[in-house]
């Protein structure tokens, strides 16, 4: 997998830092990297721990940005971190606000990509949840190819409602097949054009297996 390269301070320490938490604490195995298309895409991911937006990041061998719960922000440190590490708050009651939607925009206009979690949130078990329709609105309007993620083992290491991480966990990231528009975009003219695009963004989500383990 190519070297990471950004200068970005923030962000190195959030990338080599997630890497390095999940591989003393368990083990991190990262799987179907040559799927990561060259310039603008969305990567859409499961959520099952606050560990998977560094996680999934430092699985990828470029910098991008993060859609990150708003109420984060407002811890001035953590807030401070993370917006320098390229986190982009959301309203999770509102949904994605015009001024999210325009920046996204300038950013995919300039080459650069997003990691959005469909979900919204963390699962509280582990397992896949509903979708809300602002990835597909997304990746639909900008017309975007969009690299399902999945990740397993998160939850194990760092489960929700967790305030300690349990050791021992397998931790793998799958990257699947890209999808364009044409692959999700069911047309203008569907009255659920939107959740019609996220759920097969979520499906081809959940379609990505787990990597079989050699037996030690």
């Amino acid at each position: 997998m190519a070297s990471l390269q950004t200068w970005n301070p923030y962000y190195l320490a959030l990338y080599f830092g997630a890497r390095a938490f999940t591989n003393t604490l368990g083990s991190l195995e990262i799987v179907g990297t040559e799927n990561i298309p060259a310039g603008a895409c969305v990567f859409a991911a499961n959520h099952v721990s606050h560990l998977d937006p560094p996680l999934v990041g430092s699985c990828i061998p470029r910098e991008i940005h993060f859609l990150a719960r708003k109420t984060l922000f407002a811890n001035p440190v953590l807030g401070h971190i993370i917006a320098r590490a390229n986190a982009i708050p959301v309203d999770l009651e509102k949904g994605m606000e015009v001024g999210t939607f325009k920046r996204l925009r300038h950013l995919a206009a300039s080459g650069e990509s997003t990691l959005i979690f469909p979900e919204g949130t963390r699962s509280a078990s582990g397992e896949m949840g509903d979708a809300k329709g602002g990835t597909g609105m997304l990746a639909c309007s900008m017309s975007l190819t969009v690299v399902p993620v999945r990740v397993f083992g998160a939850y194990d290491l760092l489960p929700r409602g967790s305030r300690l991480p349990v050791p021992g966990a397998r931790v793998s990231v799958v990257f699947g097949r890209p999808l364009k528009p044409a692959d999700f975009d069911p047309g203008k003219k569907h009255p659920d054009r939107y959740l019609e695009a996220t759920k097969v963004i979520m499906e081809a989500i959940a379609a990505l297996p787990e990597p079989e383990r050699a037996i030690a």
